[in-house]
């Protein structure tokens, strides 16, 4: 059965612009090969951490919004590890509270962008 999940993921910060948009290619690509459907994504750029990780105190945060069975969130999950961009993810199945959450910041998103347009 088809699932609703949420994941973000930081990218190390001394990525170039087409390193980190690589990354990003890669696990949608992922995500979409492995019979997910990808609903939303948004790069939310570079933010400072809570805390240093790998000696690090920023990161590129991006977050992915999709619908997939729940059978590859673990190959996912290796995914990220095995890949050295990656610093910190999390990945989470959305209920349906989160899912109607995300729509209806997603419509305002999108009207403030018209109204600046």
């Amino acid at each position: 059965m088809m699932k609703q999940y949420e994941t973000v993921f930081i990218m190390t910060p001394v990525l170039s612009e087409s390193q980190m948009k690589e990354a990003v290619d890669k696990f949608s690509a992922f995500i979409k090969d492995s019979g997910g459907k990808i609903i939303y994504q948004e790069n939310w750029g570079l933010r400072k951490l809570a805390y240093p990780i790998q000696k690090k105190s920023t990161g590129f945060y991006y977050l992915i919004e999709f619908i997939a069975p729940g059978e590859i969130i673990e190959k996912l999950k290796i995914e990220y590890k095995r890949d050295e961009r990656i610093i910190r993810f999390l990945t989470m199945k959305m209920d349906k509270y989160a899912v109607e959450y995300s729509e209806k910041k997603r419509k305002i998103k999108q009207t403030e962008e018209i109204k600046e347009n």
